[in-house]
């Protein structure tokens, strides 16, 4: 039954990580091809998310390998056959309990060590791709604000980087305001940062003292983008990036840097621990749910159904305790509730299961008497 576990869940994941996997890449796609970036920060950008995606599906796919193979079982009549000779259905969770610890440990090496360190990495990249030109500048059809006080904007963009019928509004000075116009322009980099150079257009200048209004038609202007394009220097970290360990060891040093609370720090790190728990979770409530159900010609809709609704309870409870705990730090251990919850109505279901079914109201029948068989 493991092995028939295992193997269901890898097909799962691997079906559930290729679609989330493709929704990210198309975004990302959209997002950095659009801008100007090469391939390899396309495929950079992708790698990087793919361990975040991947601690995503597990559960989903443990939950969906639990209850195919049980269903599996069922419906052939192995697991009537097997509970004939003996087995109850406590002995029969065991293989689904040390599969959902083996999903668990891989998500706590996820949660714990490739999701911190990637998105990490990937904050980092951001912010370097924010300073690049392409970023900042390089957007068809979109009023852009590179800085403040400055709006950009390019109504299209050739295949040989020629920009098209440009506007370009500077206000950063305090009395003057210049708004540049110009049918073409290019973005070239010298020694001394990117310039952009503008053919064939119009510069008016704005005096607000005396309210007056000045135009120069220009061939050609070159004006100077490097403080448009100043990469962003908010170095604050997420508490999403830092290791488990520096979260749980200080805190209140985490809180202060991050500008979060100390709650919203202890939720994280103990969320990180949580989270490999509801693989386990999902695995026994698969598994538990669809052995209260006898064998019936219509299948097991009904248990799989509840047993997706009882997932959904689990959730509704992880989402209650989010911000009690995130208010006040001492309610940490609240975070474990959904773990606690799920494994709770797993153990009911299965002592339920185990027990021979007697009908309410059902009394034992006595031996006939003497008077009777007189």
């Amino acid at each position: 039954m493991l092995s028939q576990l295992m193997v269901l869940f890898g097909f799962f994941a691997l079906v559930l990580v290729s679609v989330y996997w493709v929704n990210r890449a198309v975004i990302l796609f959209d997002r950095l091809i659009a801008d100007g970036h090469s391939a390899g920060v396309f495929l950079e950008f992708t790698a990087l998310s793919l361990p975040n995606v991947i601690r995503m599906v597990l559960p989903m796919a443990a939950f969906a390998a639990a209850v195919y193979v049980t269903n599996r079982l069922s419906s052939e009549s192995e697991l009537t056959v097997v509970q004939a000779t003996g087995y109850s259905p406590w002995r029969l969770a065991r293989p689904v309990l040390i599969f959902g610890l083996i999903v668990a440990l891989m998500m706590t090496v996820l949660t714990h060590f490739l999701v911190p360190a990637s998105n990490a990495q990937l904050r980092e990249r951001e912010t370097e791709i924010s300073g690049s030109v392409s970023a900042r500048l390089l957007r068809e059809g979109v009023f852009l604000h590179p800085a403040k006080g400055v709006t950009f904007y390019i109504r299209d963009i050739t295949v040989d980087g020629e920009l098209r019928d440009v506007f370009l509004s500077d206000r950063r000075l305090e009395n003057r305001d210049v708004t540049y116009t110009a049918a073409r322009a290019y973005l070239l980099r010298d020694a001394e940062g990117p310039k952009l150079v503008m053919q064939s257009g119009l510069a008016q200048t704005f005096e607000r003292e005396g309210d007056r209004l000045s135009t120069t038609n220009f061939t050609d202007l070159t004006y100077d983008v490097s403080g448009l394009i100043a990469a962003d220097s908010n170095k604050r970290r997420k508490i999403r990036n830092i290791p488990t360990l520096e979260l749980l060891s200080d805190p209140a040093a985490i809180a202060e840097e991050t500008n979060d609370s100390i709650g919203e720090v202890l939720e994280e790190a103990h969320g990180r621990f949580q989270q490999p728990l509801l693989s386990v979770v999902a695995a026994l409530i698969g598994f538990s749910t669809l052995m209260l159900g006898s064998f019936s010609r219509f299948g097991v809709w009904r248990q799989i159904i509840g047993a997706i609704f009882l997932l959904v309870v689990v959730k509704l409870a992880e989402s209650a305790v989010t911000d009690p705990v995130r208010s006040n730090a001492a309610l940490w251990p609240l975070v474990y509730l959904p773990s606690v919850v799920g494994l709770g109505l797993s153990a009911a279901m299965l002592h339920h299961a185990s027990r021979p079914f007697r009908p309410r109201g059902a009394t034992a029948t006595p031996a006939p008497g003497p008077e009777a068989a007189t």
